[in-house]
């Protein structure tokens, strides 16, 4: 099947606000399905005893009349070709040979003997739920049954299309045959246009993580397979296809997650008869799903996206994830981790002393790091014996929990439960435990460490026990839960079988049982830094740690693209030490502060070594942060096409388009002056707006740009050395009567400012505000 084809909106004036009030719509033919929800719509072609397939999907098609919509199915079939098959192919959302789908197939697997190789699954019976309410706001759910009678195989597919217009899939295999069915794979996958021919995905290493890569759409398969047993550094993260040169506001983009916290698989096919698919999935070793009779499997939830544009694409993640009622909330608390700080050196006078240094700046959560518990003085020994050091902490915890507890501060403590080293208590009673492929030998380490196999039920019994009762004993709000290692030779010692998906699954089990148990407890998901950012794992945590390079010339990039999956509430966006530790450069606290504001702030740094005046400007963007927090986390993400790689725009407007907040950086030297204008998109086009500048630490801080000048003076870094410039141009402007200039939403994104002129690795802060 291919796709029907609408006009595009408009992209320059498009905004998420009107996506909020767009009627939803449902109509069923007896052979087809539209379904319109937040400006996307879909339809399905669900002929009985076929397929079930998309014909379209996009935006919005407004009303349709029953015959239209039979039409659009007869757009969308696609006319056979000569030397191909005598009916139409079909591709289904689980395609088949059967259907003259010659890509990958969705289903592959099979018995013993080798039948069932190829099913031909049948639509059986669907039902339609309609506003439906889960606890992640309101959804229309489609399930469909599908069976091939003959060769003993159940599916069942369901497809919600949930509030913010996400598209959502997961599917169950049953085996109803005699003996046992291997499962090979379980790929679902959407069709798009022939003119999404670019594709966008991520690639990453550690400490720099989602890495964008483009590259066009040809004839065969674009796979990235994750095979590290978590989501990985290098990870797809999110599968994209567009128009030729998409950018953040412009062009129509389709967009693929696969959300799974082991191994997964993205794709995109493209065949010789123009058809193009987007697909998704749990990647599968051999023989590590085996079905016997009555027996299922589960997949992992694949979620789509579409819009004009990237913002688009990410705020329809960003507003789903916001309906959730376990989401966080906005006043997301300052935190201090104390990791760059001490290291494992934990000595209590200290970290007192870093507890009264950060309470003074304002922090509102203390999070204790590695180094607590066993023999952990280094990270050689102690992994998995989750017990309190007498050695390092005769006193247990409690000593330090009561002096940040007595600031005010909530307290956060680090696991790394799915771990173990060799030289530990653990290891060595229970070497069974470890995962590898035979008791002969192990894995071979990394960072020191092995894997310990919680799809074990000992094992499992044992972390979870000793974590329990860590948290009955002491007084813990967070836990930051860390993953420090691929896992290579994945599997149960004692019989030599596969089990990166039966440990993933028990991972999450852990997740669930902790939070059921202890209500109120906050978890972040860090692995490495950002090697377990998926939607899978963000079903029990309430927080990612984006990477462990805090450095914030890398952290422009890392969170911009982390920010398209997932909203700022949820990023870990910390402010590093003037050095920082994982690239040794140096940078002002205005250009870290200004970098760690985009996300959910922390403080990464030994704040003994800060001077009055550093201490005196951290606390200004602490409080600035508390000022604009609500915004942040509520608001609509924007960022902003400059056409220059050396600058970037980006920013936050409120869902009532009355304020927005946007950061201006340059991140290195351009190969020509920086010339142009800024331009802040996303307001009301009716509304008039003020523009301020933001700088905390530099005074005065009054300076507003006027939007009619030239200011080739231009900015300069927002430290309190250049407070003179600033001054000067103020009294600039105010000479000229015009230091008050408000513009219409409109010219705002249309006029704009000229480019201010900033050293590289510096950012100003731009706010407009809503006046009439």
């Amino acid at each position: 099947m291919s796709l029907a084809r609408t006009a595009h909106s408009p992209a320059a004036s498009r905004s998420f606000r009107a996506f909020r009030t767009c009627e939803n719509r449902a109509l069923e033919t007896e052979s087809a399905l539209y379904l319109s929800r937040a400006g996307v719509g879909i339809v399905l072609d669900l002929t009985e005893g076929r397929m079930p397939a998309v014909a379209y999907w996009g935006s919005d098609l407004g009303e349709l009349t029953r015959s239209e919509l039979d039409l659009i199915l007869e757009a969308a079939t696609v006319t056979p070709n000569q030397n191909a098959l005598d009916i139409p192919p079909r591709t289904g959302l689980l395609p088949q040979d059967a259907d003259g789908w010659l890509g990958e197939p969705g289903l592959l697997g099979g018995r013993d003997n080798g039948a069932g190789f190829a099913p031909r699954l049948g639509l059986t019976a669907h039902t339609l739920e309609q506003n439906v309410s889960d606890g992640s706001g309101e959804k229309d759910s489609l399930t469909l049954t599908l069976e091939d009678d003959t060769l003993g195989l159940e599916v069942t597919l369901t497809l919600e299309l949930l509030n913010s217009g996400l598209v959502r899939m997961r599917g169950t295999l049953t085996n109803r045959g005699e003996g046992d069915y291997r499962l090979q794979s379980f790929t679902m996958a959407l069709p798009v246009p022939s003119e999404a021919n670019e594709i966008l995905d991520f690639a990453g290493r550690w400490t720099r993580e989602r890495e964008p890569q483009r590259l066009p759409v040809r004839v065969g398969q674009h796979l990235r397979e994750n095979r590290r047993g978590r989501t990985g550094a290098d990870s797809a993260f999110l599968m994209h296809v567009g128009e030729r040169s998409f950018s953040y506001s412009s062009g129509e983009v389709w967009a693929l997650h696969t959300g799974f916290s082991g191994q997964h698989r993205h794709i995109v096919e493209h065949t010789s008869a123009g058809e193009t698919i987007l697909a998704g999935g749990e990647g599968l070793f051999a023989g590590e799903v085996v079905l016997a009779e009555n027996e299922s499997y589960e997949s992992p939830f694949v979620y789509a996206s579409h819009g004009v544009g990237l913002d688009e694409v990410a705020q329809r993640f960003h507003a789903w994830l916001r309906s959730r009622e376990n989401h966080v909330d906005t006043q997301r608390p300052v935190t201090l981790n104390v990791w760059e700080a001490v290291y494992f050196d934990h000595d209590l006078e200290r970290l007192k002393d870093l507890a009264d240094r950060a309470a003074e700046l304002g922090v509102e959560r203390y999070v204790l790091d590695d180094g607590w518990f066993g023999d952990r003085r280094d990270d050689y020994a102690g992994l998995g014996d989750w017990v309190v050091s007498e050695d390092v902490w005769p006193n247990g915890l409690t000593p330090l929990i009561e002096h940040v507890k007595g600031h005010g501060m909530q307290f956060g403590l680090w696991f790394e439960p799915e771990m173990v080293n060799e030289d530990s208590n653990v290891a060595r009673e229970h070497p069974e435990w470890i995962m590898g492929t035979t008791m002969e030998r192990l894995p071979e380490q990394s960072r020191h460490q092995q894997v310990l196999n919680l799809a074990i039920p000992e094992a499992y019994a044992h972390v979870r026990d000793q974590m329990v009762q860590i948290l009955e004993n002491n007084d813990i709000d967070y836990l930051k839960w860390d993953h420090n290692r691929d896992l290579i030779e994945a599997g149960f010692r004692e019989t030599g079988q596969p089990a990166t998906h039966a440990q993933t699954l028990a991972a999450y089990r852990l997740f669930d049982e902790l939070k059921e148990r202890f209500p109120g407890l906050e978890i972040e998901s860090c692995s490495s830094g950002g090697a377990r950012v998926d939607l899978g794992v963000l079903e029990r945590t309430d927080r990612v740690w984006v990477s462990d390079c805090i450095d914030p010339l890398e952290r422009q990039m890392m969170n911009r693209w982390t920010n398209q999956l997932i909203p700022l509430e949820l990023m870990g966006s910390h402010v590093a030490s003037g050095a920082s530790h994982t690239t040794g450069r140096l940078h002002s606290i205005g250009y870290r502060a200004a970098t760690a504001l985009f996300g959910h702030l922390g403080i990464e740094w030994d704040l003994r070594l800060a001077t009055a005046e550093e201490m005196a400007e951290l606390r200004e963007w602490v409080q600035l942060y508390k000022d604009v927090r609500e915004l942040l986390f509520t608001g609509d993400r924007v960022r902003v096409d400059l056409g220059d790689d050396s600058v970037a725009l980006h920013g936050v407007v409120a869902s009532d388009a009355s304020r927005a907040l946007f950061s201006f950086t340059a991140l290195s030297r351009s190969d020509a002056n920086q010339t142009g204008r800024l331009y802040f998109p996303g307001l009301d086009d009716e509304a008039r707006y003020k523009l301020e500048v933001l700088m905390p630490g530099a005074k005065p801080s009054g300076y507003v740009p006027s939007p009619v000048i030239s200011n080739a003076s231009g900015f300069l870094a927002p430290t309190p050395g250049n407070a003179r410039e600033y001054e000067r141009l103020n009294a600039e402007l105010h000479e000229r009567g015009i230091t008050d200039q408000v513009l219409g939403g409109r010219a705002w994104a249309s006029v704009g400012i000229t480019t201010p002129i900033l050293n590289p690795e510096n950012t100003v802060l731009f706010q407009l505000t809503r006046v009439s």
